[in-house]
């Protein structure tokens, strides 16, 4: 008799790949359980792994999961998706989410027993993500809470707590703007293409319309239109032309297009020969030398010449004002002043100790008996006692921090959100105004990635077979709120883009630092500091599920030693609830998020001070040259 060595889930999974096989109508499906992310790419989905002990929120997860698959492959058409989808940002959220629960709510209409399951993968998605706590609208993106209500109002079944919490929190705000639309939700659900127009209503009902693009509908009429003019202008085919008269020169006189056809064959060859003629010099070598290899790719990092990115094509680096309207950006510009209108007072204090500290160190100091310059009104007494004697000019001497460039590198992960970015933006705020006052060129810029788990770097990863060690496979969003240049009150409402719903996403930090880095070397200032506050090591699910674990934090590290050791740049860093020294030399650490405004300004100020033993102290430096 053979032994027993069947996975007591095998039957399990193997019923649950052929009745999803089914429900997506579609034999050739292959149905996999793995760790994962779950998703469909192309004839292959991935479920999630189920273990030998087939618990009930593993075999509720799998089913829910397989469920809302299959019926996004019955229901959905990628062609139609792509037709109406817009480009990038929120509106594209909005867009998946709504579409994704589109399909559901067809299956829970026709295959009622769907609902439950997929109700059992939406609850346990919400836990996950802590749906259940929040109590902010600004904590949960709105795509996920638009596609919450899409599925409410389709199928009337009430949401699991954690996902209703959510829905509390944004129906009034999604109803009030786009409720009149969503009247006709019924009527056009079966309609793909009638339910991605509607999808764009309500996109643009809620204020992302300006990410919408051109209308696909317009676009066609256009072209048919113009394909109507093009037919209109052919000539006709009866009417006599030049072809035809040059055709009945040729019949005319035969012998006469023999010896131009002759010409130009000639001429022909002769070009074909010295064509020959240039390729054999070119690929002529000398004797005993092999043909040189085309040159190697620059690599990605020049802290690291093995770190690795899939596709950077995706990535984008863009100004705060190109992700938001003007009317958003001072509408969540008025958000954060009123969050934070206890702090400010506080923050403000801390600095105007700042810029007593800096104005300070601003005595005029001016050099004197100089042959050119400004004239020393002072020493003319002289030149009327004795008009022999020469005129005396003087020039005011240059403060040590007037030429200097500070960039504030803010972290704009998930992590952050909340309580941290708000009062991560307000300082920054604040410390560009001040140092402004002081001559002091400011920069702010923010990282994240454009999307959860990969983007559109993921997916052509998976397109492609899904190599092995691929490197980072996430999409950047390097954004610019502040260029140095840049005075304080225009940039002033960029800062205000924090705020703005599913912004942020994952940290990749050793490629945000290596991106702010190489933009202060291209600063004519003589000095330049680089400070950079953040909540945690870089993380990025995509990547480090397909790489080494250390992976993205080896990179950082690695920068991190680059920009010190060159000493070209200043750096230091500011860790949220995050022990930051084990990164960088110049560091501190700070256990309360309320702390962050006198933690940024004392190092700034610290920075700054004349005294380089005061400075060494501040900054934990034991050696000072």
């Amino acid at each position: 008799m053979a032994q027993k060595t069947d996975n007591p889930a095998d039957p399990f999974k193997k019923a649950l790949a052929e009745a999803t096989k089914v429900m997506a109508d579609d034999p050739d499906l292959t149905v996999s359980y793995t760790v994962d992310p779950s998703g469909l790419s192309g004839e292959a989905m991935r479920l999630p792994q189920i273990s030998r002990r087939m618990t009930r929120e593993e075999v509720l997860l799998a089913r829910g999961t397989a469920d809302a698959l299959a019926l996004h492959r019955k229901y959905h058409d990628d062609a139609t998706h792509a037709r109406y989808s817009p480009g990038e940002g929120i509106a594209r959220e909005l867009y998946e989410s709504m579409e994704t629960a589109r399909c559901e709510a067809m299956g829970a209409r026709d295959m009622p027993g769907t609902a439950t399951n997929i109700d059992a993968r939406i609850g346990h998605d919400a836990r996950g993500r802590g749906y259940d706590q929040v109590t902010n609208p600004a904590d949960v993106p709105l795509p996920v809470a638009a596609g919450y209500l899409i599925r409410h109002l389709a199928t009337g079944r009430p949401l699991p707590p954690a996902a209703q919490n959510v829905l509390d929190l944004w129906q009034g705000h999604i109803e009030q703007n786009a409720g009149e639309t969503l009247t006709r939700l019924d009527e056009l659900l079966s309609d793909q293409a009638q339910f991605a127009k509607l999808a764009r209503r309500v996109i643009e009902d809620l204020g992302y319309g300006d990410q919408l693009g051109d209308d696909p509908d317009d676009l066609d009429d256009e072209s048919q239109d113009e394909s109507e003019e093009d037919a209109d202008e052919e000539p006709d085919p009866d009417s006599t032309g030049q072809e035809d008269s040059e055709d009945d020169d040729q019949e005319a006189d035969p012998e006469q297009s023999q010896e131009e056809e002759q010409d130009s064959s000639e001429a022909q060859v002769s070009m074909d020969d010295m064509a020959d003629e240039e390729m054999s010099d070119e690929t002529e070598m000398p004797d005993g030398e092999a043909p040189l290899d085309p040159p190697a790719p620059q690599p990605v990092s020049d802290a690291d010449p093995n770190y690795a990115v899939f596709d950077s094509s995706f990535d984008e680096e863009i100004r705060a004002e190109d992700l938001a309207e003007p009317v958003e950006l001072e509408r969540l510009r008025a958000y954060l002043d009123q969050q934070l209108e206890p702090l400010k007072g506080a923050v403000s204090r801390l600095a105007n100790k700042l810029q007593r500290r800096l104005q300070a160190q601003q005595n005029r100091s001016w050099e004197f008996d100089l042959e050119e310059g400004i004239l020393d009104a002072g020493r003319l007494a002289r030149v009327v006692a004795n008009p022999t004697t020469p005129l005396s000019f003087k020039m005011e001497k240059d403060m040590e921090f007037r030429d200097t460039v500070v960039t504030l590198l803010l972290d704009n992960s998930g992590s952050m959100r909340g309580r941290p970015i708000s009062i991560a933006a307000i300082c920054a705020d604040v410390l560009a105004r001040t140092l402004e006052r002081c001559d002091v060129k400011v920069e702010i810029l923010g990282f994240t990635t454009r999307a959860w788990k990969g983007g559109q770097s993921r997916e052509k990863w998976l397109g492609e077979g899904r190599p092995q060690l691929p490197g980072r496979l996430n999409d950047l969003r390097h954004i610019i709120y502040k260029r140095a240049d840049a005075p304080w009150r225009r940039a002033r409402p960029n800062l205000g883009l924090m705020m703005k719903e599913g912004l942020l996403k994952e940290n990749i930090d050793g490629e945000a630092l290596e991106w702010a880095h190489r933009r202060m070397l291209a600063r004519p200032e003589a000095r330049k500091i680089l400070m950079v506050i953040s909540d945690g090591a870089p993380v990025d699910d995509s990547t480090l599920s397909v790489n080494p674990a250390n992976y993205l934090e080896k990179h950082l590290r690695d920068v991190i030693h680059m920009v010190e050791r060159r000493k070209l740049v200043e750096l230091l860093a500011i860790g949220i609830g995050h022990d930051v020294t084990r990164y960088y030399n110049r560091a501190v650490t700070i256990t309360d998020v309320e702390q962050l405004a006198g933690a940024m300004t004392e190092q700034l100020a610290s920075l700054f001070d004349r005294d380089p033993r005061a400075r060494a102290r501040f900054m934990g430096i034991r050696k000072v040259s």
